[in-house]
């Protein structure tokens, strides 16, 4: 079974680039409130390795589950969305 299939992509905004080989890309979902039924949106930051430290701030990029490369950084930026 090959499990690079079945690994989680993401499109967000980069929003910090100051770490070496790191960037915290900012992943925006929108949700049907429960009882309103409005949509909300909500937002979580995920720290993504940038190897060669490419992507700035206000990039829109593209990241992918991987192995872990650190305590926080489970993701990697595969492109420029």
């Amino acid at each position: 079974m090959d499990r690079k299939k079945n690994r989680k992509k993401l499109k967000g905004e980069v929003v910090s680039d100051k770490a070496n080989k790191t960037v915290v890309v900012l992943v925006n979902r929108y949700i049907k409130h429960k009882r309103y039924g409005k949509y909300v949106r909500m937002g979580k930051k995920y720290k993504a390795h940038d190897e060669d430290n490419l992507y700035k701030v206000g990039d829109k990029v593209t990241i992918q589950e991987c192995r872990p490369v650190s305590k926080d950084k489970r993701f990697k930026v595969i492109a420029k969305a």
